[in-house]
């Protein structure tokens, strides 16, 4: 009878604090399931994107004819493929031009600076570059006719590690099967998930869920067309400036415009890089900054504002944290799941401040 008391505090204990437990049990399951995981995760975010957008084309036909969900799923991945498709198409051969251009042009621009640097180092530091330009070259030219070893160096690993490389493959092809039943029965999983929250808490719950989906779904559309509408000012702009493949170079900034001030500040030192490789004088870069420049001032002041909105509650330093903290703690998806959770964490906290604002702690 003496441990009566002590198994009801436990039960009670339990009791009180069952959703907690569950969350903190669910969290865990879900860190220890992460490789597993990976295509399911990265399925789901993209249909949550593309959705609304399967809804609107399933409407679309002729009479009574209708395309319906599953015609509708299967345009949508067209589009997604194709968009990727033509992605790697741009990305891979600029990287494949710079790196030959770093070859050609590495030596003259080491040369360049010993000839205007190093006299000011000398003098100021006494710090001289100990670096043979013809050697330099040797070296470079010898490691990039081996470079083509690295690929076979690469399949003998992924080959003595056969199940590590089965894992990347069989997740790969996973992704398109995963997403393409997520996006048909996206509407039929939301009603089932409905369908098991506690009856006392659906409105409420209902409300959060729709006050985080109105939320993430104004903030992702927003970057995508911020994004979009970068893309060209920085390509048309650096076309303008004379920079060599500024196609390419203007859609990876523009899609890096992402991340705010980090994204745009890789997509400039690629930027500068290219030029450095291109260009003589600094002169020559002075309208590549100026490139960034504005469309930093434009994309700031008029473009973000008006598109995304500060109704959002998402403060660039917000999601700047959300997004390396999500990448440090679960990587990859991490970086996936950060927004969404930072949005649940917003809403959230802004009912918990509501709450408070309204409570006896606070107005007495």
């Amino acid at each position: 009878m003496p441990n009566e008391p002590k198994n009801n505090a436990s039960n009670n204990f339990f009791s009180d604090n069952r959703w907690l437990i569950l969350t903190a049990a669910f969290v865990f399951l879900i860190y220890l399931l992460l490789p597993v995981l990976m295509p399911f995760l990265i399925a789901a975010v993209l249909a949550y994107i593309c959705d609304p957008l399967v809804d609107k084309i399933s409407l679309w036909g002729y009479k009574k004819y209708q395309f319906g969900r599953t015609i509708s799923t299967v345009l949508v991945m067209l589009v997604i493929l194709s968009a990727i498709t033509l992605l790697l198409l741009i990305i891979i051969p600029l990287i494949q031009n710079q790196s030959l251009l770093i070859v050609e042009r590495l030596p003259s621009i080491v040369d360049n600076l010993r000839t205007t640097t190093e006299p000011w180092l000398k003098a100021k530091f006494g710090i001289s570059f100990a670096i043979d330009s013809a050697h330099l070259q040797e070296i470079i030219s010898k490691n990039w006719k081996t470079a083509g070893s690295i690929l076979g160096d690469v399949l003998q690993t992924a080959g003595t590690n056969s199940m590590a490389l089965i894992g990347v493959v069989a997740n790969t092809l996973l992704l398109p099967v995963v997403l393409f039943y997520l996006l048909r029965d996206w509407d039929e999983f939301i009603a089932g998930i409905g369908s098991l929250i506690p009856r006392h808490l659906i409105e409420k719950t209902t409300d959060l869920a729709r006050e985080i989906d109105q939320m993430l779904a104004e903030f992702m559309r927003g970057q995508l067309t911020v994004m979009l509408i970068m893309s060209v000012f920085y390509s048309i702009g650096l076309w303008l400036a004379g920079l060599d493949n500024a196609l390419p170079i203007g859609i990876i900034a523009g899609l890096l415009n992402f991340v705010p001030y980090l994204g745009p500040a890789l997509g400039m030192g690629l930027a500068l890089l290219v030029g450095a490789l291109q260009f003589n004088t600094f002169s020559q870069i002075i309208p590549v900054l100026g490139v960034f420049g504005i469309g930093q001032l434009i994309e700031s002041n008029m473009i973000t504002p008006k598109l995304v909105g500060e109704r959002i509650g998402l403060h660039p330093v917000v999601v700047i944290f959300a997004l390396l903290a999500g990448g440090q703690l679960f990587g990859f998806v991490g970086v996936l799941l950060a927004l969404p959770i930072t949005a649940a964490i917003a809403v959230a906290l802004h009912h918990i401040k509501d709450s408070y604002l309204d409570s006896d702690a606070y107005l007495k």
